[in-house]
């Protein structure tokens, strides 16, 4: 099984849009879920992160996009990101046949839609997950 980034869909309501992903990933949850929730993982792929408390309420800093708190943690399965200048970013993983993963992504925001949130932005990043994972 390989990774692939599926087809992402977009929507607007007034000024929030609202992007989703189905990202399938060939490695497990537990060697993807740390790529999504820590300051590391994150980097990698991502976006640098100045603080991340690794509980529902926690603070979280994401550079280039603000300050928030963590709006959802469910250890393994969703993190979710609320921050000033980003909106809100989900995670939610799950399993994918044998030794695979899901991964649902939902990002929230709202404003102009610039080239950091927009479907290819974020297809970009995904598709750097894919090749950091298979290469670890």
């Amino acid at each position: 099984m390989t990774g692939s980034v599926e087809q992402g869909a977009s929507q607007t309501h007034g000024n929030t849009h609202i992007l989703h992903f189905l990202v399938r990933l060939p490695e497990a949850m537990e060697t993807v879920w740390p790529a999504l929730t820590t300051s590391e993982g994150l980097a990698l792929w991502w976006t640098p992160v100045d603080v991340l408390e690794h509980r529902l309420g926690g603070a979280v800093a994401l550079r280039g996009l603000g300050e928030g708190q963590v709006t959802a943690w469910d250890v393994d399965r969703v993190a979710e990101y609320t921050v000033a200048g980003g909106g809100r970013i989900r995670f939610h993983l799950e399993r994918d046949g044998d030794g695979g993963s899901l991964l649902r992504f939902t990002h929230e925001f709202q404003g102009r839609l610039g080239d950091g949130g927009a479907e290819p932005g974020w297809r970009a990043r995904f598709e750097r997950l894919i090749e950091i994972l298979a290469g670890s």
